[in-house]
């Protein structure tokens, strides 16, 4: 979904914009074979009622009420029902991003400036200034969606937000009473670890090791798995704490 044509909605200035997906998939991927001869595996659609293969073209969307029992909905059905706002985003308020826990943070999109995007540069310095992001509401991809927009470096970025409903949360009654020593070696264990988030040293282990692998088995070697450290459990909390302490 690359390149979308959209706009901003900010009272009555009407922003055009384009919407770029920022994250990419880095997982390697793999095609599924049959074991017997190595040949890739084909999905057929098939109806087990008239025993046949259907075309794409043949099928239809149903909502199941109750078992095998289907209310069908036509494109043009569905169409009707799509907010108005759609290829818009709509500002509802503007926010403190503090207040929105990162839970509901969902898909990142970079919002560029069409033409020359001068209501656009306005409405960057105007969220840095004011140190708050807009809270805003749009369709993508035929779903509805609340969403923010924030100011980060010298564009906007629009990040859609998961519903209340989406997220789940169990939420567990705490009456367990805290020791203060316990809670000053934890306390003293953070400290220790205290850093800066720096993403560029980040690097996803499992996919190199993935990518070498491939190597080495193209080249007819076989692949070497890396002994795993046996790391000793210490059940007593205080013990665990000052053993760790003493590590750093």
């Amino acid at each position: 979904m690359a390149n979308i044509h959209s706009s901003i909605n900010f009272a009555l200035v009407n922003i055009p914009v384009t919407m770029n997906p920022i994250i990419r998939n880095n997982d390697t991927s793999f095609n599924q074979l049959h074991e017997k001869c190595g040949h890739r595996i084909n999905y057929v659609k098939y109806c087990p009622k008239c025993k046949v293969k259907i075309k794409e073209q043949e099928i239809i969307k149903g909502y199941e009420y109750e078992t095998d029992k289907y209310i069908v909905f036509e494109k043009e059905e569905l169409d009707k029902l799509k907010p108005e706002q759609e290829k818009e985003i709509d500002i509802i308020s503007f926010i403190p991003l503090k207040e929105i826990d990162p839970i509901y943070f969902e898909k990142s999109y970079d919002l560029d400036a069409v033409g020359k995007g001068k209501a656009y540069f306005l409405f960057c310095e105007a969220l840095k200034k004011c140190n708050l992001v807009a809270l805003a509401k749009t369709v993508l991809k035929n779903k509805f969606y609340y969403c923010i927009l924030r100011f980060n470096n010298q564009n906007i970025i629009l990040t859609t937000l998961y519903f209340e409903e989406e997220v789940n949360i169990k939420k567990d009654e705490n009456n367990i009473k805290i020791n203060e020593k316990e809670l000053d070696l934890a306390i003293k264990l953070v400290t220790s670890l205290k850093g800066k988030f720096e993403p560029d040293k980040y690097k996803d282990e499992y996919q190199d090791n993935i990518k070498n692998a491939i190597e080495s088995k193209i080249d007819g070697k076989q692949i070497k798995g890396k002994r795993k450290s046996n790391k000793k459990k210490i059940n007593d909390l205080m013990e665990a704490l000052e053993k760790s302490l003493k590590s750093k």
